[in-house]
């Protein structure tokens, strides 16, 4: 069998809602093969009495049992990816760690350090870089068809309420979820720091107007900056929205013309007047992830895993790699240090 049609042995740490969207997008793939999960709760509490493939409750359980695995998801609480995408790189296989790569810089560093001493690569799933607008949001910009960035404000209001934050979860708290912009916004951050580079000169405000009883930190804020390249920006965040979430959008204005991506989850073009450009038809942008309570960011986790197996296979490079994982976090926890 040559290299190029070989299947790619994956397994999946974590069989929570994102856990479980992992193994099936490797179920789906015809160039991927999903060798075993793990969790620590048990199959029956998990709903996953249909399960084919291997099940253990420890990934070192699991990693000792399946030398013939290359790849390991990492879809456990955020407080937790660190320590077990380090296990996995040191097992010599890849790493897919969902979001955020960690809760601070230094782990995020030694990842990176263990990753290049085994040869190994860590992908980031930041799945919203895949969106239609957020494609074009990126040409746009590169080409400079909107000219010069004078002005960016993301605006990210959702809802997260008692339905969401379960008593005795690890959602809400500070050691495993991390924040409000660790846990539901840092997709739109990586995008910030994707289209428009890093930031500096951070100024922010906090508040906690109805998520007391509910978590450990901060459930709104306004967060201002420069950007390294040029121009400023903001982020107005919260998760204090009533019943169901009103919008992620991002508002550009350029020396060139002026841009809306905005919709609940940045999906769709609200505005685009830019000086002699007309907007090209756009791919319909993939649904957001349902999770029965709630709704989270696009379900665009089958690129996400093609890109793992064309990587690996040498056809593309890396979408998210372990470098722009970092700044994410990075950039999160500064404006989280200026938190009185």
């Amino acid at each position: 069998m040559s290299k190029d049609a070989r299947k790619i042995k994956f397994a999946v740490i974590g069989q929570g809602h994102i856990g479980k969207r992992h193994a099936e997008m490797v179920r789906r793939n015809p160039e991927t093969e999903l060798v075993a999960v793990c969790d620590i709760q048990s199959k029956e509490k998990l709903g996953l009495n249909e399960l084919t493939e291997q099940f253990y409750n420890s990934p070192e359980a699991l990693l000792a049992a399946h030398p013939e695995i290359e790849v390991v998801s990492v879809c456990t609480p955020n407080g937790l990816h660190a320590n077990q995408s380090l296990l996995v790189l040191e097992s010599n296989k890849h790493v897919v760690v969902e979001k955020p790569m960690a809760l601070h810089r230094q782990d995020c560093e030694q990842l990176i350090f263990k990753a290049l001493q085994m040869h190994k690569q860590v992908f980031c799933v930041m799945q919203n870089r895949y969106s239609p607008p957020s494609v074009w949001l990126k040409e746009i910009v590169d080409s400079k068809t909107i000219g010069d960035v004078y002005m960016v404000q993301l605006n990210c209001y959702w809802n997260r309420d008692e339905r969401y934050y379960k008593k005795g979860g690890w959602k809400g708290t500070q050691e495993l979820d991390g924040g409000t912009l660790f846990t539901q916004f840092s997709h739109w951050i990586d995008l910030l720091y994707w289209l428009f580079g890093d930031v500096t000169e951070i100024q922010a405000k906090f508040a906690d107007f109805n998520h007391a009883n509910l978590t450990e930190f901060e459930d709104s804020g306004f967060v201002n900056f420069k950007f390294i390249n040029g121009g400023m920006g903001s982020i107005n965040f919260s998760t204090s929205v009533w019943d169901t979430n009103l919008e992620s959008s991002i508002t550009v204005i350029g020396s060139k013309g002026s841009v809306k991506v905005g919709g609940q989850y940045m999906d769709k073009v609200e505005y685009c007047h830019i000086k002699d450009y007309q907007l090209p038809e756009l791919a319909e942008t993939a649904p957001a992830n349902d999770y029965g309570a709630y709704k989270g960011s696009a379900n665009n986790h089958h690129f996400l895993f093609q890109n793992v197996v064309d990587t690996l296979k040498g056809r593309n490079t890396i979408t998210t790699n372990a470098l722009e994982g970092l700044k994410v976090v990075d950039i999160i926890e500064r404006i989280y240090s200026l938190k009185k």
